[in-house]
């Protein structure tokens, strides 16, 4: 299929071609759907217990709320990309804000919990065709040469959700009604439909096959199987249904594999693996998000539980990490310029793990700004990191196959983040079954720091395997031949 057959699809007759915004505005429309997103599933894990006592329940049946999200993403996210293509990108984002608003509304007048879980798979569904859908626009909005500086905007309100929810949830429950944590997407959202509406251009694509309905159950329960299961690992005597859960969930994806084999458009198309960057990209960023999805779980847990510190005060520190994420959007496109992918992949990251690492060795006694500073700095190269993995992954992608690979690409992304904090979890409680002590101690978080990190830092195998002129036209990095090759 060529470029101009799954190029911007005009709304209507006759329409005027409209001057295509900067890619800034493009990618800020888009995160900001997704900091709405990030920053309400953060938020809503710190009301739970008010919210418990107002419904009558108790606290650890809450969780619920959060995994039936979980169960919505796990669903829906590989449909995106289909959906989108036959839909048009604009629209199902738009539909997507739209559905997420819903569910927002739901969830803040919900009486009980059986109508909350209902509003959640609501949000859900429509948060599961934001991630991939956004990405996907941007992919398709922006030119290669700003995709870098593109991403690094898009990046930093999906880092800045997770490290703002703490607090914010503190501050809401402590002053407000748990319900304004869902009345406060009300407005961001009808903002991004309407900026949507403005910027964002419409990409339409022809289906290649029938659609994946085996694939789409069987993928969703192999991802909805792990997620569980991987949550569920991260609390205290459940091992059984979360062993049970996962198990289930391996054995459906070898049965998904099998049937993407034989079906002509599987939901998530493993044959994108067979492309170097890709593949490269999505393995290595996988391990790098051990550690980046158990650090929201694990710091503040610590700065809370072993520096004796309040959670407004832990949170003034972890939001650290948040600004020198956003730091780094202004320096990436040089540095890449510079060194490019696969020399930057490689010393970033051991960089990026051991500044992860060295949280194992604070302690009470250090002073607080050096925590502050590390933390800053530690923000800094992760964001980095995955600047360059969620750009370099698309270098040899055609534009026929771009929405397969953010699919399948965010399933992974969603899935990793969700391995880390189990990972994290496990790490910690097995500290504390070794030292016998049923409160986790400082001694038990840096365990888990060294574990999540260590398992991180063997992606540096992985981006060895980048070529050296790896998204070289994206990056503008020339490489340097040697002469007597030449």
């Amino acid at each position: 299929m060529s470029d101009k057959t799954c190029h911007v699809a005009a709304t209507s007759k006759g329409a005027l071609q409209r001057q295509v915004p900067n890619f800034r505005i493009i990618a800020m429309i888009i995160a900001s759907a997704m900091f709405m997103e990030q920053l309400d599933a953060t938020v809503l894990a710190t009301a739970l217990p008010t919210m418990a006592r107002d419904f009558g329940v108790s606290a650890p049946a809450m969780s619920i709320a959060l995994t039936s999200y979980l169960l919505s993403l796990a669903i829906f996210i590989p449909a995106s990309g289909r959906v989108a293509d036959r839909f048009g990108s604009r629209t199902v984002f738009r539909t997507a804000i739209s559905v997420f608003i819903l569910g927002s509304i739901l969830c803040a007048f919900a009486p009980n919990l059986t109508f909350l879980v209902f509003a959640r798979l609501i949000q859900g569904l429509g948060g599961a065709m934001m991630m991939p859908v956004g990405r996907l626009v941007l992919m398709r909005s922006v030119e290669r040469k700003n995709l870098v500086s593109a991403m690094s905007w898009l990046l930093v309100p999906a880092l800045i959700g997770p490290i703002l929810g703490p607090p914010v949830g503190g501050l809401i429950v402590t002053y407000l009604d748990w319900r304004w944590i869902f009345y406060i997407n009300v407005p961001i959202g009808l903002m991004g439909f309407i900026l949507v509406s403005l910027f964002i251009e419409e990409f339409k694509r022809e289906a290649t096959g029938p659609f994946d309905w085996i694939g789409l159950v069987l993928s969703g329960v192999s991802l909805g199987s792990l997620l569980f299961g991987f949550e569920m690992s991260s609390r205290s005597g459940e091992a059984v249904p979360s062993a049970s859960l996962i198990l289930i969930g391996l054995l459906s994806g070898i049965a998904y594999l099998r049937h993407a084999r034989q079906h002509p458009s599987p939901i998530l198309d493993f044959s994108l693996m067979r492309i170097p960057t890709f593949s490269a990209s999505v393995v290595a960023g996988s391990l790098t998000r051990i550690t980046q999805g158990a650090q929201p779980f694990l710091l503040p847990l610590m700065l809370q539980l072993g520096f004796n510190l309040s959670a407004a005060s832990a949170g003034g520190i972890v939001i650290a990490t948040a600004l020198g994420s956003m730091t780094m959007k202004a320096v990436a496109p040089k540095i890449l310029r510079q060194f490019g992918f696969r020399n930057s992949l490689i010393v970033n990251g051991l960089i990026s793990t051991f500044g992860y690492a060295l949280c194992a060795a604070f302690r009470p006694d250090w002073p607080l700004p050096l925590i502050f500073v590390i933390l800053y700095f530690c923000g800094f190269f992760m964001s980095f990191q995955f600047t360059a993995y969620n750009t370099v992954a698309y270098d040899e992608i055609g534009r026929e196959q771009m929405s397969s690979a953010t699919s399948f690409y965010t399933t992974f992304q969603q899935l990793m983040l969700s391995l880390g904090i189990c990972v994290g979890a496990l790490a910690l409680h097995g500290s504390m079954l070794a030292s016998d002590h049923d409160v986790p101690e400082l001694g038990d978080f840096s365990v888990a720091f060294i574990v999540v990190t260590a398992i991180s830092i063997t992606a540096t195998i992985w981006n060895m395997r980048f070529s050296s002129s790896a998204g070289a036209d994206i990056s503008g990095h020339r490489v340097r031949t040697n002469p007597r090759k030449a």
